[in-house]
């Protein structure tokens, strides 16, 4: 974009709208953070919370959270709740992915611009303002807008003919989009994959279902090996769970239009725990937020994050656009962040420092310093990458001496921010808003790794909870199939705790989740961030051992942790 301080907009996706402006500093994930039935903002912890967006000019700094934005946005489009134009000043992809798929699938524009900082310093104290190809009108001013600065596109002989429709009309349609998005995002070029990873499976909205099904009618297959994000329920006995068929049919549908496009009935929101997950420097096209996180950052593999119905695209051709974090210079930390790491943390302090540094670092890779000497566990960095894709755009983080990307990732213009010991007490202030007793404890967000159902069942040690606790893991098939074969999986029901397959916290609904739930205990970050407005319940949020507490006493451990405490 270019650099002026004269106020200047940016078309990213051109039409006309008008309305009242709706204006906040803090970027928003549109799937947990807006009801794709109402409109209005339910992420409790946003300070729009409550505001109903329909018709409004929208504008944010970016999105935040999860993949899934793009298929919120969309049913907002095609249903009529949603804003009449959405308006950035940092790149965005996810819900813009949305807006393209709307113009160029179902005919309906929605305009998406980015502005300067002057243009949106200014825009944001207006009332109302009125938009066109060629301007921002609002309250005495007028703002040019300019068309984006892209790249040319250099396409590969293969990809021209899969973009002439060589491949027939479905391939056709997913060479557009990736076309589409690659200019959108300045790529030169798009690039192969070896696999990609599928979060529009999830039935967020009835536009998932009406993108996949006019995908899969229209012939579309995958090209590259493709898994699947966990889904909206156990697809195996969603009927005899009681879930009403309104919306358990639609969301069986939505997982098998999937699988018939050759999609792998995966159903996990942790591909990384399963045999296929990708290797260092391996080129993958993955979606959904924290897989995307836990790939770049952990295993040292290269994925932008990639919205809902992107992915499906990069899996039906093999291409994404080279842009991003698959570009060496885009992975360098551009904000250091130092922690003083307490004495005697348990589990529950990774997520919590995740979503902390989502919070301090939202539109920038960060590089964490200071956590070493907590030698964190695999699972340990699956919840901090999870938390911290609750609360950043950024698609990966790196946290010196344990990532493997860390050493000299530090961009030279890097800025230094600090977590403190009072952050970390305002933040599990902040996720523990419930009250003391506690009627379900929810294991999960992510999927649950067989280590973690194993170290439940030896906290648990036999013994059975509280009658009147209900204690729920989600988990992918793959982990849930080895804790059978072990004999973990019956001492964990022998306890009383049910583990679910398929789908995972953030897409539960009732009854599956308990009707009779007024406080859920939580030892995730992400879930603890996502489950009131998504629930309708109060959360608490602790390690696992305070979760096990809760589900043998029926209460919540008061106060602040031992670690916290001082």
């Amino acid at each position: 974009m270019e650099q002026t301080t004269r106020p200047l907009a940016f078309s990213i996706l051109g039409g006309s709208a008008a309305g009242r402006i709706i204006a906040t500093s803090e970027p928003l994930s549109f799937w947990g953070g807006i009801d794709p039935a109402t409109g209005s903002i339910i992420d409790v912890h946003h300070p729009l919370h409550g505001i109903c967006i329909t018709g409004s000019i929208l504008m944010m700094p970016s999105t935040r959270g999860s993949c899934t934005g793009s298929g919120v946005l969309l049913d907002l489009a095609l249903t009529g709740r949603g804003p009449a134009a959405l308006i950035f000043s940092e790149p965005e992809d996810v819900v813009t992915l949305g807006a393209l798929i709307a113009a160029e699938m179902f005919g309906h524009r929605l305009p998406v611009l980015r502005l300067n900082a002057a243009a949106f310093a200014l825009l944001s104290q207006a009332a109302e303002a009125r938009i066109t190809d060629l301007s921002i009108q609002a309250e005495g001013f007028t703002i040019p807008v300019m068309p984006p600065e892209t790249a040319a596109l250099d396409l590969s002989p293969a990809d021209q003919a899969m973009l002439a429709g060589g491949k027939g009309a479905a391939v056709q349609q997913a060479m557009r989009i990736l076309c589409a998005m690659a200019a959108n995002q300045g790529a030169s070029r798009l690039i192969d994959v070896t696999q990609a990873h599928i979060d529009g499976c999830i039935y967020a909205s009835p536009a998932n279902l009406t993108f996949a099904e006019r995908m899969a009618d229209a012939g579309a297959r995958v090209a590259i090996p493709t898994t699947m994000n966990a889904i909206s329920v156990d697809r195996l006995h969603w009927e005899m769970q009681g879930v009403p068929p309104s919306f358990g049919a639609p969301a069986a549908r939505l997982a098998d239009a999937y699988v018939r496009m050759g999609c792998k009935a995966t159903f996990t929101c942790s591909p990384y725990l399963l045999d296929s997950a990708p290797g260092e420097g391996e080129s993958i096209g993955w979606s959904e937020s924290n897989a995307v996180i836990f790939a770049n950052s952990v295993l040292g593999a290269r994925t932008a994050k990639h919205p809902d119905f992107l992915d499906l695209c990069i899996a039906m051709t093999g291409r994404a656009p080279l842009s991003g974090v698959y570009l060496d210079a885009e992975r360098k930390a551009r904000r250091i962040i130092d922690v003083a790491l307490p004495d005697g943390i348990d589990d529950a302090f990774w997520p919590l420092i995740g979503y902390l540094a989502g919070l301090k670092s939202p539109d920038r890779i960060p590089l964490l310093c200071g956590l070493a000497a907590g030698h964190p566990s695999r699972d340990d960095l699956k919840a901090l990458c999870a938390a911290f894709g609750t609360t950043s755009a950024a698609p990966m983080l790196h946290i010196e001496g344990v990532t493997p990307e860390a050493a000299g990732e530090a961009a030279p213009d890097a800025d230094h921010v600090t977590i403190t010991s009072d952050d970390l007490r305002e933040a599990w202030t902040m996720l523990n808003g419930g009250p003391g007793e506690v009627e379900l404890v929810a294991f999960g967000s992510p999927h649950c790794s067989l280590c973690e159902c194993e170290s439940l069942a030896a906290s648990l040690n036999g013994r059975t909870l509280h009658p009147d606790v209900a204690v729920i893991v989600t988990a992918g098939r793959d982990v849930i199939g080895q804790a059978k074969a072990s004999g973990l999986l019956e001492r964990l029901q022998q306890s009383g705790v049910e583990v679910l397959p398929d789908l995972c916290w953030c897409s539960i609904s009732e009854p599956v989740f308990p009707v009779r739930t007024r406080t859920v205990m939580t030892n995730s970050g992400k879930y603890a961030h996502y489950g009131p407005g998504l629930s309708g319940r109060k959360v608490r949020f602790g390690s696992m051992a305070d979760c096990v507490e809760a589900a043998l006493t029926g209460r919540s451990r008061p106060g602040l942790p031992g670690w916290l405490a001082f």
